[in-house]
């Protein structure tokens, strides 16, 4: 096979960027090609990276593309994600992957019909900080890990976002959004997860959206924006998981995870750097010695000082799994559990009842600063 991929982007809105500015760093992918149903943000983008607008058919058919990212909303990444497919090319979508276990498991029957792959993001947990949390979990340095909680609560996307409008419909809403950060490095840490129950409701009918162009309007809220799940383990820890956009303020931590020789204390999973900070049985927390992982090196600059960002690792690392044939770590397989789990919560809030989960996977291979730098151009 040859040693790069010619990569076409579906979508061209607010995340597509990121792609765009951040693939050039990874080997084995190259940008060719973008669509949209809107033309003219199509256009923009290719003028922008310098890549070829085309048409969301004529995108499916260019030979010179051998896999999609699929950035369009969530309501439409089963029906493209399968139309991709049936255009023979491998697909890597963005979070969530599809809205129910049956798109994603028909998902993978055209796949594997078609020996094809498909890949999902996030891929936020092969960075520096959470592989840094991966590897002492694996030393055994905090024993099992038996419990932990996770938090990540704010006031929504109304704020900023100029067409806020799906992530308040089903397919929307914090579980779906920013869940998958947070279950894909649980995952990564301690393995698939058994079943799960949950709490779900919303403070109110409506947002009103304050971010341009559209301030002033008024969107409906049709799915629920205040999750509060708990997630047993196959290895017998107990997590809990608050998701919420109804939290104007809150001191809650963003990970910890509680072991039996000790605890770890892990930085925003929606991030792939941060700090890592430990304790033993004497309870003394520490920072972890920092390693030099690539993907913990700030590249960006926010309001709040340097930031790292290497999304499209995982859509690198697709590629290079295909060139080398092996597993790529964002695999339809982790994804697809992840899917059952969100699903599973959304479930258990409107029966009040656990959910037993059908699927399971197995860790992604562990990436340490050598197999990430081995990413790098």
């Amino acid at each position: 096979m040859t040693k790069e991929l010619g990569v076409g982007i579906l979508g061209c809105g607010n995340i597509s960027e990121t792609y765009f500015k951040l693939a050039p760093l990874f080997k084995g992918l190259k940008i060719l090609a973008c669509a949209d149903i809107n033309p003219e943000a199509a256009e923009a983008k290719a003028q922008e990276f310098g890549v070829t607008a085309q048409s969301v058919e004529a995108l499916l058919a260019n030979d010179d593309v051998d896999v999609i990212v699929n950035l369009t909303i969530p309501a439409a990444h089963f029906e493209m994600s399968k139309r991709i497919l049936e255009a023979g090319k491998h697909v890597y979508s963005e979070k969530p992957l599809v809205l129910s276990l049956d798109e994603g498991k028909a998902l993978k029957q055209i796949a594997d019909a078609g020996d094809l792959t498909v890949g999902c993001a996030p891929d936020t947990f092969l960075g520096g900080a959470h592989q840094l949390a991966r590897r002492f979990i694996d030393q055994g340095s905090i024993g099992r890990v038996t419990s932990g909680t996770c938090h990540v609560m704010s006031h929504g996307m109304e704020m900023w976002h100029p067409n806020p409008d799906f992530f308040f419909l089903p397919g929307g809403g914090p579980i779906l959004d920013l869940g998958p950060y947070y279950i894909a490095n649980l995952i990564n840490l301690i393995g698939p997860v058994k079943r799960v129950a949950a709490l779900t409701s919303k403070a109110t009918e409506t947002r009103l959206i304050t971010s341009v162009p559209r301030k002033g309007e008024t969107i409906p809220v049709r799915t629920p924006t205040d999750i509060h799940a708990l997630l047993a383990f196959e290895n017998g820890a107990s997590i809990t998981l608050s998701a919420s956009w109804d939290v104007w303020a809150h001191r809650h931590a963003n990970m910890e995870l509680y072991g039996t020789e000790g605890s770890l204390f892990l930085p925003d999973p929606n991030f792939f750097g941060g700090r890592v900070e430990a304790a033993g049985r004497d309870g003394s927390v520490a920072p972890l010695d920092e390693w030099e992982h690539p993907f913990s090196i700030a590249n960006q600059d926010f309001e709040k000082g340097g930031r790292a960002n290497y999304r499209t690792a995982g859509l690198a690392d697709m590629a290079l799994a295909l060139i080398e044939g092996r597993e790529p770590r964002c695999s339809l397989e982790r994804a697809l559990h992840g899917v059952d789990v969100m699903v599973g919560i959304l479930t258990s809030g409107e029966t009040g009842e656990f959910v037993e989960l059908s699927t399971t996977c197995t860790q992604a291979e562990a990436l340490d600063a050598d197999a990430a730098a081995s990413l790098l151009r």
